[in-house]
């Protein structure tokens, strides 16, 4: 099975320290020890629109802020790698034909952004039809797809499951309203749709989630499923998921 896992940076770097980075490795290698090939991307998080927001009051363009979240998000990319060690690639991969190499080698293949104008959402979308993943997994701060941003509306709907189209449309309709966010980005959107790439949009802050919904499609999030599939998962392990100990 290939897995492509695209971790938010506030995810994944909340704080400065190494904690929850070394519990992301962790899950990754377990997943590849039960005999998945795994791609990771890492986003920016806090650190970098502290930087962006800095460097636009000195002047920067976007093209120059962009260029400086990449840097960012391949900062967090090599935290990743240090808590994976000798599994892992030794340098976030800058381009596609890179990251598919190092998973066609079995090699955990990690990358942060790649071009100024697209954010990592696309970029984990993009690995995932490039190296044809069974599965994408966005590991966010929320706990899936709204009808609304839920931090601005508290009766916005949660969405258990979603076709590909109608994950275009509930994001299109997200970012035309001023201030709200989506936990993906309409570009990664389309290319789920174009793809018809299966995905999960769940909450990634206790990084064991990423690993039931994986091992057995367990989890509290979205399912975008594309068209023309049954919607029972077709493609990870077929035994039944441990007891769930959230809240226990």
């Amino acid at each position: 099975m290939k897995v492509v896992v695209s971790i938010g940076g506030s995810v994944l770097v909340p704080e400065p320290g190494g904690a929850r980075v070394a519990e992301h490795a962790d899950v990754i290698e377990e997943l590849v020890a039960d005999g998945c090939r795994v791609g990771a991307v890492v986003g920016g998080g806090g650190v970098a629109r502290e930087y962006i927001s800095a460097a636009r009051d000195l002047g920067a363009n976007e093209i120059e802020l962009d260029q400086l979240g990449i840097d960012v998000t391949r900062l967090n990319a090599r935290l990743l790698i240090a808590a994976l060690g000798e599994d892992a690639v030794t340098a976030p991969a800058t381009n596609y034909d890179d990251a598919g190499e190092a998973l066609r080698r079995s090699d955990v293949s990690v990358m942060g952004g790649v071009a100024p104008a697209q954010t990592t959402d696309a970029v984990g979308a993009a690995l995932a039809e490039y190296v044809d993943a069974d599965l994408l997994v966005y590991a966010t701060s929320v706990p899936g797809v709204y009808s609304d941003d839920p931090n601005e509306t508290d009766d916005a709907t949660k969405y258990d499951r979603l076709s590909a189209n109608d994950l275009v449309d509930a994001i299109a309709g997200l970012e035309m309203n001023a201030g709200a966010s989506a936990p993906v980005d309409l570009l990664a959107a389309k290319i789920i749709e174009r793809s018809g790439m299966r995905t999960i949009v769940l909450d990634g802050t206790d990084p064991d989630r990423i690993a039931r919904a994986v091992r057995y499609g367990d989890h509290d999030g979205t399912d975008v499923i594309p068209d023309g599939v049954g919607e029972e998962p077709t493609y990870w392990a077929s035994h039944e998921a441990e007891p769930d100990t959230d809240n226990q």
